[in-house]
């Protein structure tokens, strides 16, 4: 189906995931406002928004779009969508600022969630009706050269927009067909529960061990006992995912091991996740949201995640050793 009718969207985030969303938006001739960082908003108002890689390239001038530091900044739009593309530590800070600002607290605009982890949705329902929740699902892997700048490096599949609270997902069809049609892929579908954990197992399985070995993922297939340790990280998630009432696509954790050698870590095999550029460029991460997520539900379900438990140890201690309190 085609969409005709220019749409206003804002972006809350705009780092690298933040960017990639935005060009497509741009791409296909939406209006585009982002929330970013001061140096992230100079950088976007001097040289605007540039995309490489695999998808091809597009520049937005700078005029095409608007930059801002602050929601207080903000003209008060209507929008059509609200994107938030941030650091999933960063959620419960994301949905307090919105919810500030009436404008966009009062409004029916779907927020979309296109962060990783598990959690960032009930946090946002605290915050707002559930109806107005969206949560993305993004397996492409992004990366940001400079401020302004965006490059796709690796696709897997096609990015999938729902919701965890409703059937009705018909309000994000806009925003899918305008994705889609700037570059990526995307699709709106009715199980981004079942999306989300098996990006769940393939983040868990991969991006704290690649961290601590200061690998590509690619490595880590080649050996027998990180092998071992991402077979049981998984066999954990879905322990977990199933005594919390949730399933993915695969009926046991040796059938997603199975497609996880064959389909899904091929195509990505030089990847290297956000997670470890994270530690090299001495930031915080995401491990709260990732394995730290699974052994907080195993915890009120009483199943054990020792492989879970010491991969989200050793790399809160590699976070610690960056920035000592």
């Amino acid at each position: 189906m085609v969409y005709n009718i220019r749409m206003n969207v804002l972006l809350y985030g705009a780092g690298a995931v933040g960017l990639g969303l935005a060009s497509c938006l741009l791409k296909h001739g939406e209006r585009v406002d982002l929330i970013a960082r001061e140096e992230t908003v100079v950088a976007l108002q001097q040289h605007g928004l540039q995309r490489t890689g695999i998808f091809g390239e597009h520049t937005a001038a700078p005029e095409s779009f608007g930059a801002y530091l602050s929601l207080s900044d903000l003209p008060e739009n209507e929008y059509d969508y609200l994107l938030v593309c941030t650091k999933s530590f960063d959620t419960r800070t994301a949905a307090e600022q919105i919810a500030a600002i009436p404008f966009l607290n009062n409004a029916s605009t779907p927020i979309v969630l296109c962060q990783n982890g598990w959690g960032n949705a009930e946090i946002f329902a605290e915050h707002f009706p559930k109806h107005r929740i969206k949560s993305g699902r993004v397996i492409t892997g992004f990366r940001r050269p400079q401020k302004h700048q965006v490059d796709i490096t690796v696709h897997a599949d096609a990015i999938h927009l729902g919701s965890l609270f409703s059937d009705d997902v018909s309000d994000l069809e806009k925003l899918s067909a305008a994705i889609d049609a700037g570059g990526i892929p995307c699709e709106v579908t009715q199980s981004i529960s079942k999306d989300l954990w098996a990006k769940m197992l393939y983040n868990c399985m991969l991006n704290a061990l690649s961290t601590i070995n200061d690998v590509h993922y690619g490595a880590l297939g080649e050996s027998t006992e990180t092998r071992q340790v991402m077979e049981e990280v998984a066999r954990e998630v879905v322990a977990v995912m199933t005594a919390a009432g949730y399933n993915t696509h695969w009926a046991s954790a040796e059938d997603y091991i199975d497609t996880f050698y064959k389909h899904q870590l091929p195509p990505t095999y030089n990847h290297e996740p956000s997670m470890l550029q994270d530690i090299r460029a001495g930031k915080r991460t995401e491990i709260d949201a990732l394995n730290g997520a699974v052994v907080a539900l195993g915890q009120q379900h009483a199943i054990p995640t020792p492989a879970n438990t010491e991969l989200s140890s050793k790399i809160r201690f590699m976070e610690s050793d960056i920035n000592p309190k």
